[in-house]
This record gives structure tokens, C-alpha cells and sequence, in this order.
């Protein structure tokens, strides 16, 4: 069957973002895709099930997983899903109109064995001027071209495959480590390779505060820690790991003055926050040497 007529999978994992989650769906029902799509929402233990969100989209339906982690969540979504093809995005990401189609397109371009990383994109509450957060977010989240290029895994708010090569790499990782990073991992040892497609766009808003930015770091540090403590001498070298970050915002002011996601002022506002974020990712590196903190997601 020709992959423009194959049915795709959308999988999103839900735990508390109703207006988020209807955003994204909103963005799902107009799309260009012109071939077949199921949207499966997988609750993750919400507050209250949204169902009358799901009730607005005639192309989603609702699972649960009661097992936490955005990963187990995915996982529920797959063992339900009837497509060809495996997209996944986060519930509070809003997909390009031809996310999809293009999908379809690189997968068609590069062959099977391939599992596709897209460009998430900051979505701006006033497209005139960023906020700082905003500004800083431009720049330095979903680096997934970085990801894929540097590390040759994508990150799991936009990507796709075919069901067959999901299938060779296997399930996500539970929220103890960085299902991610995991799972891109166990795909190259699988013989499964992660490419970076640049029209493959979604969008997702920045943190609303200083103190959210904080527990996103908060919660990759935890699972980076968790993975450091099989290296030899870790502590030592989790110590200078730290003691980089505290002296990078040099680089990172040269990475912000480059960019082209951001313009004017925006500028020094973005290395303002990169400061402030590099001392907090420092400062919460050290202070878990002695300790682990416990591992959530969307808190």
C-alpha cells in the first residue's frame, strides 16, 4: 500500500491539560493529510477525565493507563492503535496544518528503519513580541535537531514511524528514566535510525514561569543522575559536569546572538534567562549527590 493511503495513529498522552489537549486536537481536525487517522488520547490518572473534550473531536477516543509516565501512557495508545504509521505529540503541543502529510513524505523519501524527529517551535501568546521566557525558549528547548544529529535521538513530542519498525525497537521506558533517550538508544541498537525532518513542525508554548522552567530542569536532571550512577567514579564526574554548566553561559550567549528565532531585544532578555536557568541546573546537580528526588511528570 502507498503511504499517502496508509492509515496513521496520532498518540497523545494526557494528564491534567484540558484546554491544552483541545488546542492540539483542534489542530489534528484540519489537518491536510487526506489519508486515514485515528487520534488516541490516553489518560494518565487526570484529575477528571476529559471526556468532553474528546466529545468536540469525532476522530479521537479515549483510553487510560493507570501506570504513571508519559511513557506507559504511549505505550496503551500503541496496543490500540489500527495505523500503518505511529505519530506521537504531547497534549499540550499544537500540530502544523501539514504535519501530517509531511510525515508521510519523509517517511516515503527515506525508506523503513527510519524513525522521524521533527522541529518544535515555540508558540508565542502575542506574535509581535516574545516574553523573556519565550525569548529563551526560542532558543534553547526542543533542540531536536541537536538531539537526533548530535545524539541520534528525537524527542517523543513529535515523532513518528512506521508501526513494524516501533515494533523492532519496542515499548517506552517507564518514568524512572528518560524514555526518550531510552528508547532512541535501543532503536539505533535495533538497526533503526532516527533522521531529523525540518517541515515536520509542531508548536508548543513556552513554561509561564521562572518556577515552571525550574521543574523542567528539575525532572531531567533527576533522570540524568539516575543514568549517571552507572558511570565509574560518578560523583566526581556528575561534580564537573556541574561546574560546566555553571560555565557555560558564555557559549550560550554566542548561541542566542546567532540564532534566528529571535531578533532585537529579545536577545538579551533570552541570555537573562539562560543565566538564571544555568545556575539553577548547577545548583540542583550538586545538591543531588547525596539524593534522588522522586520522579513525576506534569506536576
Amino acid at each position: 500500500m502507498e503511504l499517502n493511503k496508509m492509515m496513521i495513529s496520532v498518540i497523545i498522552p494526557h494528564l491534567n491539560q484540558p484546554e491544552a489537549l483541545d488546542a492540539c486536537l483542534t489542530s489534528l481536525d484540519v489537518q491536510s493529510y487526506e489519508g486515514g487517522v485515528e487520534v488516541i488520547v490516553v489518560d494518565n490518572g487526570s484529575r477528571a477525565l476529559p471526556e468532553n473534550v474528546i466529545a468536540r473531536h469525532p476522530r479521537a477516543r479515549l483510553l487510560s493507563e493507570t501506570r504513571p509516565g508519559p511513557g506507559p501512557a504511549r505505550n496503551c495508545g500503541v496496543a490500540a492503535a489500527r495505523g500503518d504509521i505511529l505519530a506521537f505529540i504531547d497534549a499540550d503541543c499544537r500540530a502544523d496544518r501539514d504535519w501530517l502529510r509531511n510525515i508521510v513524505s519523509a517517511l516515503a523519501a527515506s525508506g523503513p528503519g527510519v524513525a522521524l524527529g521533527g522541529d518544535v517551535r515555540i508558540w508565542r501568546a502575542d506574535a509581535t513580541r516574545a516574553s523573556a521566557i519565550e525569548a529563551y525558549e526560542s532558543v534553547f528547548a526542543y533542540r531536536f535537531k541537536l538531539y537526533i544529529e548530535k545524539h541520534g535521538y528525537s524527542g517523543t513530542g513529535n515523532l513518528a514511524m512506521r508501526r513494524a519498525d516501533f515494533d523492532r525497537v519496542g515499548p517506552f521506558a517507564g518514568i524512572e528514566i528518560a524514555e526518550d533517550m531510552d528508547w532512541g538508544r535501543r532503536a539505533l541498537a535495533a538497526g533503526v535510525r532516527c533522521h531529523y525532518a525540518p517541515d515536520m513542525v509542531v508548536y508548543h508554548p513556552a513554561r509561564g514561569s521562572m518556577e515552571e522552567l525550574y521543574a523542567k530542569w528539575d525532572r531531567q536532571i533527576a533522570h540524568y543522575r539516575r543514568m549517571a550512577e552507572g558511570e565509574r567514579a560518578w560523583r566526581l564526574r556528575w561534580i564537573i559536569r556541574a561546574l560546566l554548566v555553571l560555565a557555560s553561559p558564555l557559549a550560550g550567549a554566542v548561541t542566542v546572538m546567532t540564532s534566528d528565532r529571535v531578533a532585537g531585544s529579545e536577545r538579551l532578555t533570552a541570555i537573562a534567562v539562560m543565566v538564571a536557568v544555568r545556575v539553577h541546573r548547577a545548583a540542583t546537580m550538586l545538591s543531588l549527590l547525596r539524593r534522588e528526588r522522586e520522579l513525576v511528570w506534569n506536576r
